[in-house]
């Protein structure tokens, strides 16, 4: 079944743009919004798997209409367009929900790729978005604790949240442990629940936050 997407930029030009790029690369564009208050209300009325959202926008900006969209429909995953890689932006998109950003000069490939990636919760955490990441946990608790009576989670748990924070694929993942990729995503699945996050990127923002793993 194609990746049903949505895209919300205020650029005309760049959404059918990306629009005839992505339908040929076999995604079901199923809207477009041209400011943060319209992709809120076609989030709602489209549920699509994925939204490429623009950070700047007209009447509300990207980041709030993610942290909107994530209020009311937490398994919409949002992967932010950024003119630039600015840390306090993606700190921000992390904050509202959203589970990964590109740099508006990225190539069609690395789109596609980023959001099948997110579509399938494969995304592998980039230096910038990790980097990102520890600011803002940073700027919740400048100094979490690590206290192994306060970990929720399995030792072989805390070694996959540490592989996936040092930027690991799912198969790299299952490689480096000797396990396959169906028990990695068991655990990953595991995780989730007892961090009570969506994704990668939420589950390892909350490690971090709680001291269990580490960013480097």
């Amino acid at each position: 079944m194609a990746i049903r997407l949505m895209l919300a930029d205020d650029h005309r030009m760049l959404r059918e743009g990306l629009r005839r790029s992505l339908e040929d690369e076999g995604f079901d564009v199923v809207g477009e919004a041209s400011g943060g208050e319209e992709a809120v209300h076609l989030a709602a009325s489209l549920s699509p798997d994925v939204i490429l959202m623009d950070v700047t926008m007209p009447d509300v900006d990207g980041v709030e209409a993610t942290r909107r969209i994530h209020a009311v429909q937490p398994g919409i995953r949002v992967v932010m367009l950024t003119m630039h890689a600015d840390q306090g932006v993606i700190a921000e998109a992390l904050r509202a929900g959203a589970s990964g950003y590109l740099v508006k000069d990225c190539s069609t490939d690395e789109i596609a790729d980023a959001v099948r990636q997110a579509a399938s919760d494969d995304s592998t955490l980039s230096a910038e978005l990790a980097s990102a990441m520890l600011d803002e946990v940073r700027r919740i608790d400048p100094n979490p604790v690590d206290d192994d009576s306060d970990r929720v989670v399995t030792k072989r748990e805390v070694e996959v949240l540490q592989l996936i924070a040092d930027g690991c694929s799912t198969p790299e993942v299952a490689e480096t442990l000797f396990i396959s990729q169906k028990t990695v995503k068991n655990h990953l699945a595991s995780i989730y629940h007892k961090l009570d996050a969506r994704d990668r990127t939420q589950a390892v923002l909350q490690a971090v936050r709680l001291g269990i793993v580490k960013l480097t």
